[in-house]
């Protein structure tokens, strides 16, 4: 999830914990707590690029890294705010959820985290909730503010800390319901359509949890689409991407491109884009594709001129928008049709 999600929750977290016994540093710990396994950005100030996109939610999103923090956490906490009566064993327990709801939730986007670091580099990606959803943030965003503004009682802001905390899980628990209704609906229609297929996953297009992003693997490429949830019967659209494995022969074994095949757990194309040979990592979307099925991808890394990847998963993310835009996405969720001529195509 992006900071602002992390920081809003784990301040909630850490007021409905802890408030009664340390007041407001209880949010101050807790919006620490959950921004503690980010700290893997620095990695970023010495890293080539593709070794850092596997560095980042790598260890520091691992079960190991979490046990770890917890201890070092509850040992300063349980030190700072001495004298207290507070015990070191609930210190644990609350930095544990802390950190622990942040590793959990990371694993809802479609980046994937290495809970199992180092003993098994095996990314978890559930591609249930896009890293920046407003519909999950909103009301922890409102309740952190209130607990700032509200000195009150401890009842009532608990109340808004509480509300902080249960809002996002039912609506996570509403995402979840949504990608098993999609993935129901995705493989059924393929089969009726006679779709054959390997792998495939579905990750929500951005901002929203009702408009999904379909990739089904086939031998040579890809068959790529958006499904909504209230397309009902509507087919199944899908448009073929070919993987190009070819165009990687004079750059098979290089280090760069061994460690991008790796992060995009396989899910790559290639393309030619004049002198610029492109990776693309299908798992990040696509730019508008909702409206253009031939757009380009969000995640493309130039392998013929490494110097233009810097900031390469975000700038591709919000390319090609304009005031139109989310009501195109509206109209797609809708399952309605777009008036073509509009955004970037491939």
């Amino acid at each position: 999830m992006d900071s602002i999600t992390h920081i809003v929750t784990g301040a909630c977290i850490g007021e409905a914990m802890l408030g009664r016994k340390i007041g407001r540093r209880a949010m101050l710990w807790g919006a620490l707590a959950q921004s503690a396994p980010d700290i893997d950005f620095v990695a970023g100030l010495w890293m080539e690029l593709p070794r850092e996109l596997l560095a980042h939610r790598g260890f520091t999103h691992s079960f190991l890294f979490a046990g770890m923090m917890t201890i070092g956490l509850a040992l300063a906490a349980e030190r700072i705010h001495r004298p207290h009566n507070i015990s070191l064993k609930r210190f644990m327990g609350f930095f544990l959820i802390e950190i622990g709801v942040h590793v959990f939730l990371d694993a809802f986007n479609n980046y994937g985290v290495g809970w199992f670091e180092p003993f098994s580099d095996h990314r978890i990606s559930f591609h249930t909730i896009y890293v920046a959803d407003p519909l999950f943030t909103i009301v922890p965003i409102i309740a952190f503010l209130r607990l700032l503004q509200r000195r009150g009682s401890f009842a009532l802001r608990r109340q808004w800390a509480m509300a902080g905390i249960i809002a996002p899980a039912v609506y996570l628990v509403y995402a979840v319901t949504n990608k098993l209704s999609i993935d129901l609906k995705v493989r059924s229609m393929a089969e009726k359509q006679g779709i054959t297929h390997g792998r495939y996953f579905t990750t929500p297009a951005p901002l929203n949890s009702w408009l999904w992003f379909v990739v089904m693997e086939q031998q040579d490429g890809f068959q790529i689409g958006y499904r909504s949830v209230f397309d009902g019967n509507q087919p199944l659209q899908l448009t073929f991407f070919p993987r190009n494995e070819s165009l990687l022969a004079p750059v098979r074994d290089h280090e760069e491109v061994m460690q991008l095949k790796k992060f995009s757990q396989g899910y790559y194309t290639v393309e030619q884009q004049a002198d610029t040979l492109v990776f693309n990592d299908l798992r990040f979307g696509q730019m508008i594709g909702w409206k253009q099925p031939r757009a380009g991808f969000v995640f493309h890394y130039h392998l013929t001129h490494p110097e233009d990847n810097e900031l390469v998963v975000q700038r591709g993310r919000f390319a090609g928008w304009g005031p139109e835009t989310p009501g195109d996405i509206w109209r797609r969720i809708r399952g309605l049709s777009l008036p073509s001529g509009r955004g970037q195509s491939r």
